[in-house]
């Protein structure tokens, strides 16, 4: 039984961006979609697509596949990405809380109530929030 399905999204991306592959896939959720909408809309991975399952292998739900993104040279563009709220210990932070990750080079991914955002568009609307991930 998995307990924690964002550090699950977290180390499925961060084992396939260590080895090169060029995409990777899980179950879908609301909230896994949504943080790779964040993470396409920052420029960190190339593309994610949702497919529907096929009843006959036993898989009935849904599918989330990221495109994973690297530099010409075969450079990764996620060099580091890490759960930082968890169940145990919830992070939250106020609009003048968030601060840039590595002077704007990086994000974080902030759960807030108009849906999750990077913490540039959650400054820019004046909300707070949850902190997901951080990603650089």
């Amino acid at each position: 039984m998995m307990t924690d399905p964002i550090a699950d999204m977290l180390t499925r991306i961060r084992n396939s961006n260590a080895i090169y592959q060029p995409q990777v896939s899980m179950p879908a959720s609301k909230l896994r979609v949504a943080i790779a909408e964040v993470l396409q809309d920052e420029g960190f991975v190339a593309s994610y697509g949702v497919e529907q399952g096929q009843a006959g292998k036993g898989q009935v739900g849904t599918t989330l596949t990221i495109k994973l993104k690297y530099g010409i040279d075969g450079e990764k563009v996620i060099r580091h990405i890490e759960r930082i709220s968890k169940p145990g210990c919830r992070v939250y932070a106020g609009v003048d809380e968030l601060k840039p990750v590595l002077r704007g080079q990086g994000i974080h991914v902030v759960s807030t109530p108009r849906g999750v955002l990077s913490d540039r568009k959650a400054r820019e609307m004046r909300v707070g929030g949850e902190i997901l991930a951080q990603v650089y």
